[in-house]
């Protein structure tokens, strides 16, 4: 296929592909499916080998958000059945991270809901951070604590974190009818800010909430002129008792397809395989480990995920092998154009379906599969021990 060819020509020599070439990937048939994933999958290879970094969320304080993120089961007004509970103290926050970095996570991820950090809270995520790097010397610590306020993001790095996340979600032109209490201009600034204190940016999308396919290519393409090191790409999980909840709009071959289009769009960047792939891609989940270099072990902030042994023997049955601590994640280049920031060795920092209209008409759209949504009942904020 000349589309594919010219896609991982551009993939090896880092050229940004043509707003159609990514629509176009996005529009292959199921018959091609294979093609496309081998195509993709020979750029993941060029920049990272068989390689896949494991990454652990630990929910610092869930539920009870003022934001009102349509997608999210802890926003203002959800009636998700969740886990709520106020900030974790910095040795419980510690505990449920030895328990990802003894299952293999080489980056630990520390979350907390609401639309920004006061400085106590930033004070109280530095402990935190802190403990962590006290006990597990050379992991990663990225931070996700909604909007930055001045001098924040250089708290943090001076506290040890080496990255910071926050999701660009949706397009710019469709943000306004996902969120009303924020805008898309709000959570760019974000990623700057952290960009700017020398910290890695994490920043990525949601797939599934009714966007269409131009509203998916629009957010990559805006999130590869962005530059974060990371990209994760999370596909809705439709909570029951949130605005979305009847959302279902993907199958594993829509989402292995908008991997694909992710991975040419940004060849050389960390693509997380993030929420909801146990969902969406259910027993077809190897085959994105061909596209993506990056996952998260074991649960969700909100949601479970499969048990931690499961993830690892996925892996290895795919052929693939866990990044160890002392591996560098990003390509050399882009390693020391951030600085020396990207999961390596310096100092730094890091976490669709088709519209509403095509999705009434298509014939692929599966049923609601509400059974698969699990929400999270061990791990932190529980008397259970975490998943890892």
């Amino acid at each position: 296929m000349d589309l594919l060819n010219t896609l991982v020509d551009k993939g090896l020599r880092r050229e940004l592909p043509t707003r159609e070439e990514a629509l176009a990937v996005l529009a292959t048939s199921d018959d091609d499916l294979l093609e496309v994933v081998a195509a993709a999958g020979r750029v993941r290879r060029q920049w990272f080998g068989r390689r896949v970094k494991l990454n652990y969320l630990v929910n610092l304080k869930s539920g009870l958000c003022p934001e009102d993120c349509s997608y999210c089961s802890q926003r203002l007004g959800s009636k998700a059945e969740i886990l709520k509970y106020t900030w974790l103290k910095p040795d419980e926050a510690s505990n449920a991270a030895a328990a990802g970095v003894a299952g293999g996570a080489k980056r630990v991820c520390l979350v907390a809901s609401g639309r920004g950090p006061t400085d106590r809270d930033v004070d109280r995520v530095s402990e935190t951070i802190e403990a962590i790097k006290e006990r597990h010397e050379g992991v990663e610590v990225c931070a996700c604590l909604g909007l930055l306020s001045d001098g924040q993001a250089d708290r943090l790095r001076s506290a040890g974190a080496d990255a910071y996340n926050h999701n660009l979600n949706t397009s710019e032109g469709t943000y306004g009818d996902i969120t009303t209490t924020h805008t898309y201009a709000d959570r760019v600034e974000t990623v700057q800010q952290a960009q700017a204190a020398g910290l890695s940016a994490c920043s990525g999308l949601i797939a599934g909430m009714g966007e269409s396919d131009a509203d998916l290519v629009d957010v990559v393409l805006s999130l590869r002129e962005l530059d974060p090191d990371s990209v994760p790409v999370n596909f809705l999980i439709p909570f029951e008792g949130t605005p979305l909840a009847k959302e279902w709009n993907l199958t594993p071959q829509r989402c292995l397809r908008i991997l694909a289009m992710v991975r040419f769009v940004c060849p050389d960047v960390e693509v997380r395989l993030a929420g909801g792939r146990e969902v969406h891609l259910r027993s077809m989940q190897p085959l994105a480990l061909h596209l993506v270099n990056s996952i998260f072990l074991g649960d969700y902030l909100t949601s479970e995920g499969q048990a931690g042994q499961a993830d690892l023997d996925m892996i290895a049955d795919a052929g693939f092998e866990v990044e160890g601590a002392g591996t560098t994640t990003l390509p050399a280049h882009r390693a020391q154009e951030a600085g020396g920031c990207g999961s390596h060795d310096g100092g730094c920092a890091p976490c669709g379906g088709a519209s509403a209209e095509a999705a009434a008409e298509s014939s692929e759209i599966p049923a609601a599969r509400t059974d698969l949504v699990a929400v999270r009942r061990r791990g932190p904020g529980t008397d259970l021990a975490p998943n890892a």
